[in-house]
Parts: C-alpha cells; sequence; structure tokens
C-alpha cells in the first residue's frame, strides 16, 4: 500500500506540474482549473489514497462499479462523478451517489434524473454533453448531443425539479471535423458554453480534456479536467 500511495503521489504531482504549466501558457490561475480523478476500474483503496492525496473530486463511468465504491467511500470528503453513457433504468442507483452528472444528453434522461433526484430529496448537479461529431438531431459515437440540440436540453434541466445545471462537457471526438483536432473541438466547446451563460449565467463549469489532452482543454478555457491514466496508470483490461 505504501509503495501504491507513492505512486499515485508521484502521477498527481506530474499531473500537477502539466496542469499548472498549462495554465500559466494560456495566462490562466491554477485555481481556476480543477482536477477530476476518473477512478473507473480501480478499487476503494485507491479512491481512499487519493483523498489522502488531497484529490476532491472522483469520476466513474459504469454504475455497477461505482455503486459499492462511493459506498465503501461514503464517509469521505469527496464529490463523486458520473461521466459515462446513463441508461435510465441506471438512474435512481446514480442518483443515490453522485454530486454531479456530466453525461446528459437526451429529455429522456433529464426526466428521469429529475423524478430519482427528487426521491432521494437531493439536488444533483447536471452538464449537458456535448457530441462535437453529431450531425443535428443525432447523438455522438460517445454519447452527447449535436451542438443544435443543446439550448433545448439546457431549458429542460433548468425547468426539472431537482436537478441543477451547472454547464457543459465533452469529450475530444474520434471522427468528424474535429477529429484529430482536440484544441478546436475545445474553442467550440467554449463557444457553446458562451452562448449558454448568456442565458444562463452561473452554468459556467466546462468539462474538457483528459490525460492525453489536457493541456488543449486548459488552453481553451476549460474549468475542470477529467484525468484518469496519468494519475492511475493504465487500466486493467474489463472482463
Amino acid at each position: 500500500m505504501t509503495d501504491r500511495r507513492t505512486e499515485l503521489a508521484e502521477n498527481l504531482a506530474r499531473v500537477e506540474e502539466r496542469i499548472s504549466a498549462a495554465c500559466a501558457a494560456a495566462d490562466r490561475k491554477r485555481e481556476e482549473v480543477t482536477l477530476i480523478v476518473v477512478t473507473k476500474t480501480y478499487p476503494a483503496s485507491d479512491v481512499r489514497l487519493l483523498a489522502e492525496l488531497g484529490v476532491h473530486h472522483v469520476a466513474e463511468n459504469r454504475d455497477q462499479d461505482a455503486a459499492p465504491k462511493a459506498g465503501e467511500c461514503a464517509d469521505l470528503p469527496l464529490i463523486w462523478h458520473f461521466v459515462g453513457q446513463l441508461q435510465t433504468n441506471k438512474v435512481r442507483s446514480v442518483a443515490s451517489y453522485a454530486d454531479m452528472v456530466q453525461s446528459v444528453d437526451r429529455k429522456r434522461l433529464v426526466d428521469a434524473l429529475s423524478r430519482a433526484a427528487v426521491g432521494a430529496g437531493r439536488e444533483l448537479g447536471c452538464l449537458i454533453q456535448v457530441a462535437l461529431d453529431a450531425e443535428s438531431g443525432q447523438q455522438g459515437e460517445r454519447g452527447g448531443v449535436a451542438p443544435d440540440g443543446v439550448e433545448a436540453l439546457c431549458d429542460a434541466v433548468v425547468e426539472a425539479q431537482g436537478l441543477r445545471l451547472d454547464g457543459l462537457m465533452t469529450v475530444a471526438p474520434l471522427a468528424g471535423p474535429y477529429a484529430g483536432q482536440p484544441r478546436a473541438a475545445f474553442d467550440r466547446l467554449m463557444e457553446i458554453s458562451s452562448s449558454l451563460r448568456a442565458a444562463h449565467p452561473a452554468a459556467n463549469m466546462v468539462s474538457a480534456g483528459m490525460s492525453s489532452d489536457l493541456e488543449d482543454a486548459v488552453a481553451a478555457g476549460a474549468t475542470h479536467v477529467r484525468v484518469g491514466t496519468a494519475v492511475l496508470g493504465v487500466r486493467p483490461r474489463l472482463r
């Protein structure tokens, strides 16, 4: 365990250096960017070590992994983000532990999240996942709503009980006009965010960038970066 703690501490330090350097290059303050550590496939023991090392935000993308892990770590002062594609039959479970759902991409999911949040007596933060590889009216390969569907979905979240509209999320697309161009993709996300904030000033969170492209996200103006591999190592293959 001591070796694992040391490994995580060294990895976190390297990621911190990268974020700090990216902020300096973009003339941004370091505190403008929040690190979310994506702990999927890793055990609750790693989450505990990360909390000891000062991590406050963790993310999961599969409810069957996240629910028991969040339960084991319920005593820790952590903010839990759900970042994966979410089926409506998993919503009640996710609403019981997640503080924020970053993958809201359809009205049916908004309605289900609202019912679950109200039933659990909780308020869930919501990010609209924007698919920059999707044509009008379609969803992206990795989830998300096409840019022209963002406004209507934001309005649905604002009108829903138990939900709070916090901003936008994207994953750098593997196809379409932004494939292989994460900086251009993140710049486009920031344009959409600017339009959103004109109508909803409090929805100022922009979650973008992962281990391979966090610098591009920081340069574009992201407020949160989601880093897994660079902190925890190469994940074991899911069976």
